[in-house]
């Protein structure tokens, strides 16, 4: 055996162990990150991700907790950006490079990509370990940067950096850090994040270096590429195993909160061929006037991708090799393919719709492989300003959690995030008024607010968090009209919603927009609920019990929707039930 075969041939065992040692980088930097981080939208929500790609930037692989939407695309782009914008020659050993420009990476500024060369031997590069962070703040019109609900092009969002040397040759570059402190409302927490982030990338390249020499450059090489064919040849089984033909859904969003009322239109394609799948977007909206835009790596790509990969290889461990049976048509000019001077700053609230209507599609044909919707909205709100205690100015950013979907398989889980946020977390509550002047009156689930059927979807949550000072705040919330979809007969969950109560004020209703909170006001969001599956008839008695004594289902709608009667304990009335289920719904 030659001496080029014996080291690039690799045993199952050994691929094993390079397999879960390439995870295993990341995710000790995702553990690092939580730990030093400065931010609670780090440490606590996590809102970031860590991987590593090759030299081309094809992903090789992501931390588990890692957000959905950063993985799925960024983390490569930015790479290959830096090597169009600098030259591969000019990537040296040391350098670190950071991006944000929304023409490369397609999304909100404060989404900002920090990668380091990875070289096997002078003038060998292997590939770059890299960590993306929200920093934030990042300038722009409003506290928090992409909390901007009015804007109406990316200049308003803040500050970008486009493949920039924050070292070079392992030289900090102390002028930009001078632009990043002064280009930042937040210095000493924008400042700390981006030192946890820094260590984590140096640190991550030092594992992925052991890691080469360990095996070798060349058995290395192979084995990520029989990884890859491994990812592959699953993908192509869950693609496979899909009746073949074009699968179409439409579902919409409300606005772009700037162009009057006037809903955007989400209607995708799937065409199914053998092994491969074709995601079109070609029927979605166009360019929006407000922030509700991402580019095509920020927006199209990433939606097909973790559409695809729901679909197709949900356990398998993502990497380039997953996403080869997969081809995304998109048309320019689209709300998921706008151009660089878009305003992007909640390019992520439409990115759920977009995914639950390619998996809507495909429940088209084969329901068993779809769920109902899910809640579909960020519900992203910010509320900033000064703390009268400290004199600081302080930045509150959280999310909404609501219901998922019914599958074949079971009830609808929640109350989570969505599609694309994946595993990031919650502030606790404890945090948020430590930290700021809040306090969290309620958090609770919705009664009745899950759509019904065989399997109900996940219920949604209500939150109210009065503020006990004077503060900023900023809403973003979708899917009040386009509820969540039941599928086989499930019916739909409730809408989102979101109100301000003044303090002894009349509530009005506010789903997007800046506006200003006196001490003692309110604000309430409800989040919706996840679509059923199948008819809610044929629900087994004793789970719709179990859910009424649990205070998911109301009474009432145990008798009306799921034709159960109880007794006044809770106890399934069985011949009452039964004459129930034996008439029409009108008969009530």
């Amino acid at each position: 055996m030659d001496d080029a075969r014996r080291a690039t041939e690799i045993d199952p065992i050994t691929l094993e162990i390079i397999g879960h040692g390439l995870v295993a980088i990341p995710n000790e930097i995702d553990a690092n990150i939580t730990r030093t981080a400065f931010s609670p939208l780090v440490y606590e929500y996590k809102d970031f991700a860590s991987g590593l790609v090759d030299a081309e930037g094809r992903l090789v692989a992501q931390g588990s907790g890692s957000i959905p939407i950063f993985v799925a695309n960024a983390l490569g782009v930015a790479v290959r950006d830096g090597i169009a914008v600098h030259g591969i020659d000019e990537i040296h050993d040391g350098d670190v490079l950071i991006s944000n420009h929304a023409g490369t990476l397609g999304q909100h500024l404060n989404n900002v990509v920090m990668y380091t060369p990875v070289f096997a031997a002078p003038g060998e590069l292997f590939g770059f370990m890299c960590v993306l962070v929200h920093w934030i703040d990042v300038g722009g019109s409003t506290v928090g940067s992409c909390s901007a609900t009015d804007a109406t092009e990316i200049f308003q969002e803040g500050i970008q950096f486009r493949s920039v040397k924050l070292w070079s040759k392992g030289v900090r570059n102390d002028d930009l850090y001078r632009i990043i402190e002064i280009n930042t409302r937040f210095p000493t927490m924008v400042l700390g994040d981006l030192g946890s982030q820094l260590a984590g990338t140096l640190t991550g390249k030092k594992k992925f270096l052991a890691l080469i020499e360990r095996y070798g450059a060349a058995r290395m090489r192979a084995a990520i590429d029989a990884i890859w064919d491994r990812s592959e040849r699953v993908a192509r089984k869950g693609v496979r195993d899909l009746p073949d033909g074009v699968w179409r859904a439409e579902s919409f969003l409300d606005n772009d909160g700037i162009d009057g009322d006037v809903p955007v239109p989400v209607a995708v394609e799937v065409r199914i061929a053998g092994e491969a799948m074709t995601i079109d977007f070609s029927g979605v909206g166009g360019v929006l006037k407000g922030p509700l835009n991402s580019g095509i790596f920020g927006g199209a790509w990433p939606a097909a991708r973790i559409a695809f990969k729901i679909l197709t290889a949900p356990d398998e461990p993502a990497n380039e090799g997953c996403f080869r049976p997969l081809e995304i048509v998109v048309p320019e000019g689209t709300f998921l393919s706008a151009p660089a001077t878009a305003p992007m700053g909640m390019y992520s609230a439409t990115l759920p719709t977009v995914i639950d209507t390619v998996v809507r599609a495909v429940g088209k044909a084969d329901p068993a492989r779809a769920a109902g919707g899910h809640h579909g909205t960020f519900a992203a709100h910010w509320f900033f300003g000064t703390d009268p205690a400290t004199g600081a100015l302080f930045q509150q950013l959280d999310t909404g959690h609501g219901g998922w979907g019914a599958t074949a398989a079971g009830d609808g889980s929640g109350p989570y995030k969505t599609m694309a946020h994946g595993d990031t977390l919650d502030v606790p509550v404890e945090v948020q008024e430590a930290l700021c002047p809040l306090l969290v009156e309620t958090i609770a689930l919705r009664p009745d607010s899950a759509g019904d059927g065989i399997h109900r979807g996940g219920l949604g949550t209500e939150k109210v968090v009065r503020v006990l000072s004077e503060s900023g705040f900023s809403i973003q919330i979708d899917r009040t009209r386009c509820r969540p979809w039941g599928i086989d007969g499930g019916t739909e969950g409730a809408g989102a919603d979101g109100t301000i109560e003044p303090a002894g004020g009349e509530p009005r209703r506010l789903l997007k927009g800046v506006t200003e909170l006196k001490p003692g006001d309110r604000f309430r969001l409800r989040t919706g609920g996840g679509g059923g599956f199948g008819p809610p008839g044929a629900r087994d008695p004793e789970r719709v019990a179990a859910d009424v004594a649990a205070g998911y289902v109301s009474r009432e709608k145990a008798r009306a929707v799921y034709r159960v009667a109880l007794d006044p304990d809770g106890a399934v009335d069985r011949a009452a039930t039964g004459r129930l289920r034996r008439e029409g719904p009108g008969d009530l």
